[in-house]
Parts: structure tokens; sequence; C-alpha cells
């Protein structure tokens, strides 16, 4: 085992966001991270332009583009199931009837909700697994123009639904981020698992936790379309931080509900490197990336990342968030590293990008601190590939908060501002931003305000 690291460029500012006095500095070539994607295409070189406030007060564009209100927490959901939920997250666009700018849209929406949510999801027969948990997913049919012609319950009865990802056979995997037991908070089921959700008829997939992909707190998933093997990302909140994980399922991309067959866990061990954070410079290249098996998936005695990995330990970073496919790697995040939480060092940002044919590791962004520019809050969060050809990033800070885009070329610039919408004049808040996707055609980009809930659709001139 041994690793190796690509010479460092120079770190420093690529880019601002003007008015706002916000940006985001790092090193390397951003265009490793779409290089044999969808997103690979010579659009998207600069920003849209400067924001336009709102004169509803929701949503600041730039100019030329607009957004519908899909769903507000709190209205009643179209199905009469109840009343649409609290703490929107995590989302996915699908394909559904038509194509191209004819065809539908499938979203599939996380309720992030813990047992004291405003509004929890319904519990429906047949999509409820623990009557106790107040979190789910909610599923929306969108036609053309975006008009919503369905919304109803997809799962119910689980926890904290903050991430999770697509599957190649256009499912969506929601993520519990928690690790409750039967017992605590009203749960009557133990907690922490995955979940499959089918976007245009739930019940074909029920709610069924996926036992073999771990039970811990789960973020985020994405799954190698060539392989079948599923990388899941796990925000401990406290030390030891998370992990990053490989399931090697039993039936490998075979389709909706082959996932239960189960298969093996096991845990990213970087040889000689105890915790992501210390690694500071872009570029920085390791081989040989080990994979240990998890002691006990289950998690019956031990929190995972508690258990004992062998000689050479195991690999924790803090704050892990973000997953996703882009060409023939998985990139991942870590949102940032604060040294007086325990991490070895301070950053506002990773993206790190695995490839499994070289078994290599590389970090290929970094986010401040030690820059001259940096971003109000910590970011990056949620992340998506746009069809400009870059990055969406959702901010999750203090103060306003923002969509940002990310170019090819590393600029970074202003998508979208929310607007005030919590607290006082005198102490403001603002919701953070979750669930960034782009429809199939890439013409709407869907996201999601967390609090209150509230999600958009936005339409415009995306390929200019």
């Amino acid at each position: 085992m041994s690793t190796s690291s690509h010479p460092a460029t120079r770190r420093q500012v690529l880019a601002r966001t003007g008015a706002l006095g916000a940006g985001i500095a790092f090193t390397g070539a951003l265009s490793e991270l779409f290089a044999g994607t969808a997103a690979a295409q010579p659009l998207g070189h600069t920003g849209y332009g400067p924001l336009v406030p709102d004169p509803d007060g929701l949503l600041d564009l730039p100019k030329g583009f607009h957004y519908r209100v899909l769903s507000r927490e709190g209205d009643e959901l179209r199905s009469g199931e109840g009343k649409v939920p609290s703490n929107h997250d995590g989302m996915s666009a699908f394909p559904g009837r038509g194509s191209g700018r004819h065809g539908h849209t499938h979203l599939v929406r996380n309720h992030e909700n813990r047992a004291d949510a405003r509004v929890p999801v319904p519990t429906i027969e047949g999509l409820t697994y623990d009557p106790g948990g107040k979190g789910g997913c909610t599923a929306l049919e969108l036609d053309s123009r975006n008009h919503v012609l369905s919304e109803r319950v997809a799962i119910a009865g689980t926890a904290v639904n903050c991430a999770g990802g697509p599957t190649p056979w256009h499912t969506w995997l929601t993520c519990e981020e928690t690790e409750d037991r039967a017992g605590t908070n009203g749960y009557t089921k133990d907690h922490g698992f995955i979940f499959e959700v089918d976007p245009v008829d739930p019940h074909r997939t029920g709610a069924v936790p996926l036992t073999a992909m771990g039970r811990f707190q789960h973020e985020a998933i994405a799954v190698d379309p060539r392989r079948g093997v599923v990388y899941e990302t796990e925000d401990a909140f406290e030390r030891p931080f998370g992990l990053f994980y490989r399931f090697l399922p039993e039936k490998p991309l075979g389709g909706r509900g082959s996932l239960r067959a189960g298969g093996r866990l096991q845990a990213m061990r970087v040889p000689g490197v105890p915790d992501l954070s210390s690694i500071q410079e872009t570029g920085a290249t390791f081989d040989r990336i080990e994979w240990v098996d998890v002691p006990d998936p289950l998690a019956d005695g031990t929190p995972i990342r508690f258990q004992d990995f062998g000689r050479g330990g195991i690999t924790h970073a803090q704050k892990l968030e973000g997953c996703y496919w882009g060409g023939s790697c998985v990139y991942f995040v870590s949102s940032f590293a604060h040294s007086d939480e325990g991490s070895a060092a301070d950053h506002y940002g990773q993206i790190w990008r695995y490839d499994p044919e070289r078994r290599r590791l590389t970090l290929v962004i970094v986010f401040g601190p030690d820059t001259d520019v940096q971003l109000p809050g910590e970011s990056p969060d949620n992340i998506c590939l746009a069809p400009s050809g870059g990055l969406m990033v959702c901010e999750d800070g203090n103060g306003a908060q923002h969509v940002f885009g990310v170019t090819r070329r590393g600029e970074v610039y202003a998508m979208a501002r929310g607007a005030q919408n919590l607290g006082t004049e005198e102490e403001p808040e603002w919701g953070e931003f979750a669930g960034v996707t782009f429809s199939p055609d890439g013409d709407t980009m869907y996201v999601n305000c967390y609090t209150p809930g509230t999600t958009f659709a936005v339409t415009g001139p995306w390929r200019r």
C-alpha cells in the first residue's frame, strides 16, 4: 500500500460574486469533475448576471429567469392524504411520460423530520415503516410546463430523511440521518437505514429497510452505473466522525427491489490518513485505496464508526454529505472541518473523487478558509451537475442563503438567493437551500428551501 501526491498548484482566488461580497477559492482543474459526463459541453463559462430582487420576496434570480412555487409546507397534498410535510431536503428528478421538452417529470422529495416536526409525513397503509417516525418522502408529477399533476406520500414512518440519491433504474434511495433505536423519541423500530422509493408507484417498493447497507447516520449515495456498487456518505455529528462506504450488492444492477437481496458493506481506508481534513492541497492523490469489511453493519452493539477495523484503523472525515456519480468516478463532499471540534485541520469544504478502476482517491477542490475570499457561511452542502457544464451548490451557513454556480473555469456566481423568511427584522433568519436537481431535459432547476419547506421550479436561459 502506497500513497503518492501530484505537485500541487499554488492556491489562489479564482472567483468573486460581485455585490454579494462572497466567493469560493480553490485550486486544481475544475474540468476534471466533468470529463466524460453529460455536462461536459462548452457552455456555462460565466454566470448569468446579477440577481434581481423578487417583488414577492421569495427567490431572487438573474434577469431572464423565472420561478414557480410547486408546493409549500402546510398546504394540502393533491392526494388528499394530509398536509405537505416540513423540512424539505434531498430531491431528485426522474423522466415520466413523453420525451424531451414535452415529457413529464417525477420529483421525489425528502422530509428531514425529527420527532418534533411541525408537519409530519402522513402515515399511509403499505408505505409506513414505523408509525412513530415523522419523516419520509413525497412524490410529485409535473407536466412539461411544471404544473403539478399529482402530489402524494411516497414513504412514511422513517426519520430524519436527509439526502439520498437516484439509481440507474430510476428509483430513489432515501437516507435516514440518525441512529436512534426503538424506544427513543417515540420510535417503535430501529432507525438509521436506507429505503428504496419508486417515484411513479411507491407501493411497488413499500417501506422496507435495506439493512445490509448499514445502520448509521446516512447522508447521500451514488451508484456506479457499470458495476452496481453503491457508495454511501456518513454525516456523523461527533468524533469519531463519519466514514465513506461502498456496498457490494448480491444482485448488482438488478433493478427495483434487487438491493433487498443483501450484499457486503465496506468502509474506505486511506493508508496513512486517519482524517481526510489533514489533506489541504488540491491535486493530492492516493493510490491503492483499501476497502475493509464492516464488522457489524447493523451496529447492534456499537456504532460502525466506533468499531474495530483491525490494524491500520479506518479513515474518518467531518461532515461527509453530497455524493454523486460523474463519468467513471464517484465524487463526495466534506462540507467543512473544524479543528476545535476534533478534526485534524480546518477547511470550508472539500470535493473528493474516487476512481474505482485505479483505486485512486484525489482531492479535486478545497474551499477556504486560508484564502482572501470566503463564503459567508459553510459550503458546499447539496451539489449537482448542471446542464451548463458546471456545478450547482446549495449553501448551508449563516445569513442570506444562496444557490451558487461553479463554472468549469472555476468562476463562482450567485444563481439564487432566498428571502428572509424567519425571525425578526433585528435578528433575521433564512432557510437553507437543499435538494438541487435538474429535469431530465435540463430546462428546469428544482430546488428546495428547507424552512419553511418550499419547492421551486426555476426556468430560463440555462444554455446561454
